[in-house]
């Protein structure tokens, strides 16, 4: 019962922090009411939030996303469902990282405190589920963090870099992380 009352009332309490934002003030969406998204990020070992990129492993990850404008505490930010892909080959560290190509699928809020004309920079954070277990992080349920710097090339495009962490939450005793460094398109319409 305690675990479940410390997932679920945060998740009510950012729910509750949403509302209709006007899409013209967004860094993020430059007028428009819908974003799509892809990317792909490199994997690296390490159990910190943000995991610094000193140890490379063969793990990746692809990634789609559909966003919609939204505020938060009265900042520009996006609500975002995102599928992940991640694709492992080859052993590293004492991990068979073939062992962790697992289909994720998961609901963020993006915000952005930091802006300006073309570029944008913030912080995201978000639950879900990855399809299967395994003794990487021992439970399905999952947790993610990212940060990230975008730029708007047009209207209607633009790129990110990102570093993003995806882990349980120490809800079950084995939790190592998946961590990503990446890069990322976005589409406006």
């Amino acid at each position: 019962m305690k675990k479940t009352f410390v997932i679920v009332f945060p998740v009510l309490s950012a729910v509750c922090c949403f509302r209709a934002a006007d899409a013209a003030r967004n860094p993020f969406f430059d007028g428009y009411a819908h974003q799509f998204g892809a990317s792909m990020g490199a994997g690296v070992n390490g159990r910190q939030l943000v995991p610094p990129p000193v140890k490379p492993v063969p793990f990746s990850e692809l990634h789609l996303q559909y966003s919609v404008p939204t505020t938060m505490f009265y900042l520009p930010a996006r609500f975002s469902m995102n599928v992940s892909q991640t694709v492992g080959f080859g052993r590293k560290y004492g991990w068979d990282w073939t062992s962790y190509s697992i289909p994720i699928l998961y609901l963020t809020q993006d915000v952005s405190p930091l802006h300006g004309e073309k570029w944008y920079a913030g912080l995201g954070a978000g639950g879900g589920f990855q399809l299967v277990k395994n003794e990487r992080i021992s439970s399905t349920f999952l947790f993610t963090f990212k940060i990230f710097m975008g730029y708007r090339f047009t209207e209607r495009m633009a790129g990110e870099f990102y570093v993003k962490h995806f882990s349980n939450g120490t809800l079950t005793p084995e939790n190592y992380s998946y961590g990503f460094y990446g890069l990322g398109i976005t589409y406006n319409f």
